[in-house]
């Protein structure tokens, strides 16, 4: 006769078909695996591509919205240190409407620098403000000027330039044969 408990517990194979598949479920779950975590990578990276594109965005309307400003400004140099920003603004307000009216300070001692920069609303008041130039304020002659757009990288033309290259130590050094490392003549301190 048969074994009663066998007969009960049939084997776990007989009954689930699936059973004897557990290789292949285990590499189809791991394929899966990998197929999401390829998909989370690539949505990450289009995460990061609409973030850059979101922050160019941005920084191109800050950029708009400065040349806006830029172009409703006016620089006023010359001005006395002890004016204050309602000063300026009593001084400029018959050229119409005035947005902000910002003096520049020095950020080590917080002493005005001795100019400011006035924007209004309109661009075509600017006109009207450059009439004021050379008027006074506080018994000192103002410059009024259009505010110039600062471009990064851009220099004022500080230093003396680069001119045409000098001859370095040694000065000038003549074609053909002696080259003496003499001192040269004139040329001032060059150390290198």
């Amino acid at each position: 006769m048969s074994d009663p408990q066998a007969d009960e517990h049939p084997h776990p194979a007989a009954e689930d078909p699936l059973v004897g598949d557990e290789g292949n479920d285990e590499e189809e779950i791991a394929a899966m695996k990998r197929r999401v975590a390829e998909m989370e990578a690539e949505a990450a990276k289009l995460r990061e591509l609409q973030a850059s594109l979101e922050e160019k965005e941005r920084n191109q309307d800050v950029a708009d919205d400065k040349n806006d400003i830029d172009s409703r400004s006016i620089f006023v140099g010359n001005v006395d240190y002890s004016v204050s920003p309602e000063e300026i603004q009593a001084h400029f307000q018959s050229c119409g409407s005035i947005n902000r009216v910002t003096i520049l300070l020095d950020k080590f001692t917080g002493q005005p620098k001795g100019y400011a920069y006035v924007e209004f609303t309109e661009p075509s008041l600017v006109a009207q403000a450059l009439v004021l130039n050379d008027s006074v304020l506080k018994g000192r002659n103002i410059k009024v000027t259009p505010k110039r757009t600062n471009v990064p990288g851009m220099s004022r033309g500080r230093g003396r330039g680069r001119g045409r290259g000098g001859f370095g130590r040694g000065g000038h050094v003549p074609r053909g044969g002696y080259r003496g490392g003499g001192r040269g003549r004139g040329r001032g301190f060059t150390p290198y």
